[in-house]
């Protein structure tokens, strides 16, 4: 879980769209339930892919304006921002082959 940065609407930017490597973002609530069946899934993204994209979480419902930039109306989302393209994201609970491949995670894996 060290590997999971917390993100705000202020520090989104930063963390995200400034970053010079890939990063997948969790936009998740306290209330959601299948935000917290896809968490552990999230974990193991971030242990397996470390070095090579960095995670990062936002609560959508105490950073709104980061989650109204980037049209997010169904949580969890789990989306990939990758430098110079537009973020991909995934709706609702998907299990980690799967956030892999709908990301093309294993292409950027330094050691998968």
């Amino acid at each position: 879980m060290s590997d999971i940065r917390e993100a705000t609407d202020a520090t989104f930017e930063q963390l995200v769209t400034q970053s010079e490597t890939p990063v997948v973002v969790d936009f998740w609530a306290e209330w959601c339930g299948p935000c917290r069946m896809v968490a552990p899934e999230v974990d193991k993204l971030a242990a397996k892919y470390a070095g090579s994209v960095s995670v990062v979480k936002v609560d959508v419902d105490a950073n709104p304006v980061t989650a109204a930039r980037y049209g997010i109306m169904s949580i969890p989302t789990v989306a990939l921002f990758e430098p110079g393209k537009p973020p991909r994201a995934a709706v609702g609970f998907k299990p980690l082959a799967e956030l892999e491949a709908a990301f093309g995670l294993d292409q950027l894996a330094k050691t998968a």
